[in-house]
């Protein structure tokens, strides 16, 4: 690691330690992630603290999440909502879906996330057959090359004022390669650029350092 990305991580633990604080929680999470061998993909301290600011700030009550993995961002989520609240998690992975299962069990936030396992486009499709009340905010943080479509079911399925999360979009700065070869690069490019065209959406987007490296998020409201 470069002094510079040293720099990085330290200043993320400053603000770990100022503002989130000692968290077994997760500590305990991650520690059963990484003993199955999960990769680690898992938002950060400070990003998932972000998470639950924003549930927090929209008064969320129903949130959509495609990509469950082991459950960090999904115990960030839902420790933020009201005891009636409910996280919809999408995971293609039985595997994750399980131990993501067990986490949250054990964290005391079982009652709040419901897991769906399996390919989250067929999950998308079902819960729009469904009918069920429209998402207050939807959190995509799966397979990038999906991207697109995940929006396009996002957008039919947050209510006007929800918000809709991409993760992972700047991916150490390759988003800027117009040719790349890369279906995770061309899958974020496309995602971005049809946030711009979208009239139903306003959008921005966050670059970040730390722990995670250099990466970012889109972050974008469903218009009235």
């Amino acid at each position: 690691m470069t002094a510079e990305g040293q720099d990085w991580v330290s200043v993320d633990a400053y603000f770990v330690d100022a503002l989130v604080g000692t968290d077994p929680l997760r500590a305990r999470i991650r520690k059963a992630n990484t003993a199955a061998g999960l990769p680690p993909h898992d938002v950060s301290p400070l990003q998932g603290r972000f998470l639950s600011l924003l549930v927090k700030a929209i008064g969320a009550r129903r949130i959509l999440e495609i990509g469950t993995l082991g459950g960090v961002s999904a115990s960030w989520m839902a420790e933020a909502l009201p005891p009636e609240g409910r996280v919809i998690s999408l995971e293609a992975s039985p595997d994750y879906a399980a131990l993501a299962r067990r986490n949250l069990d054990q964290a005391g936030l079982g009652d709040r996330v419901e897991i769906c396992v399996g390919p989250a486009l067929d999950t998308l499709a079902r819960l729009a057959r469904e009918g069920g009340p429209a998402f207050d905010l939807v959190f995509i943080d799966a397979d990038k090359p999906n991207n697109p479509a995940y929006l396009d079911w996002a957008l039919k399925l947050t209510r006007p004022g929800g918000l809709i999360i991409g993760d992972n979009v700047v991916r150490s700065g390759a988003v800027l390669d117009a040719n790349s070869d890369d279906d995770r690069v061309r899958g974020v490019r496309t995602f971005t650029e049809t946030l711009g065209r979208e009239p139903r959406l306003f959008s921005t987007a966050l670059q970040t350092v730390g722990e995670k490296g250099w990466d970012g998020m889109t972050l974008s409201v469903v218009e009235p």
